[in-house]
């Protein structure tokens, strides 16, 4: 494995990769390693010739900077970790490196990117396409590997793949949880101990909402997830949304499309946590 920190010579080792025949793969990531990560580097590392991990802490897609700044960087962990997951380059670039110059690209990426995240936490979005864009045009790989934890900013990536016209399958992987139900996280290390007791009922009322849809609307579906989250002690629901998997535009009827999903940011104390839950989707769009 080699540690790359240099644009130049990514593309160097890109260029010699596509000269020799080879697919390349790619986990763009901001560190602070977890199996959920270490899942998108195996299976990037058995779909792939190469596999290249980003490592990278992106200041733009921050739009509070004292989460840019409680952002955990374990880059020497996460560099142990990935050897061992086979990863045949990591590029860890510093922010000056990445962004020699002000990026300030406006993506038109519509709709997709308006909601849910996209209203809580403005330019957010923008701030993921820029530096994806940036990783797509320095490594030009095959394939790119995202968590479906972020399950909106897969289909907001999609868009900006369509927008710039590059040519990557966008390969979306299951959410990885701890065993008692919690999505995988960064920043679950910032968690004490009373708010990671709590913080697996988020997951259990997801699971919970599964069975309760079936008998009930889109609506009290919302209410019955809202409330039984917020009556957990510290637990704070900022959004709960039951949205079409493509658009991610609500839907107010369960015949509404076949791929429907409800998504939902919780704030366990100060710390933000986003999980989802499928409702129906398309067995395609499962693993893909």
């Amino acid at each position: 494995m080699e540690v790359i920190t240099t644009v130049a010579l990514l593309r160097q080792r890109m260029k010699e990769a596509r000269a020799a025949g080879k697919q390349i793969g790619l986990v763009p990531t901001m560190g602070a390693l977890h199996a959920g990560h270490l899942s998108l580097v195996k299976r990037c590392v058995a779909e792939n010739d190469v596999a290249v991990v980003s490592v990278f802490v992106n200041p733009t897609q921050f739009n509070d900077k004292r989460d840019l700044e409680l952002y955990p960087r374990t880059l020497e962990a996460d560099c142990a970790l990935l050897q061992d997951a086979g990863c045949t380059f990591v590029f860890a670039p510093s922010v000056e490196e990445m962004n020699p110059e002000p990026d300030t690209r406006v993506f038109d990426l519509g709709a997709v990117a308006e909601v849910m995240e996209g209203r809580f936490r403005p330019g957010h979005f923008n701030g993921v396409a820029q530096v994806v864009s940036k990783l797509f045009a320095m490594v030009e790989p095959d394939r790119a590997y995202f968590g479906e934890k972020d399950f909106q900013q897969i289909a907001v990536i999609r868009q900006m793949v369509r927008l710039e016209g590059f040519k990557v399958q966008i390969v979306a992987c299951p959410i990885v949880r701890e065993a008692d139900g919690l999505a995988l996280s960064s920043r679950n290390v910032r968690l004490t101990p009373e708010e990671r007791k709590y913080a697996p009922m988020i997951a259990d009322t997801l699971f919970k909402s599964v069975d309760y849809a079936r008998t009930h609307t889109v609506d009290e579906t919302i209410r019955f997830v809202t409330d039984r989250v917020n009556a957990v002690p510290g637990l704070r629901v900022e959004y709960y949304e039951i949205v079409n998997g493509y658009t991610m535009q609500p839907v107010r009827s369960w015949d509404a499309c076949d791929f429907i999903a409800g998504c939902i940011t919780v704030y366990n104390g100060d710390v933000r946590l986003i999980d989802n839950i499928s409702y129906c989707r398309p067995q395609e769009t499962k693993g893909e």
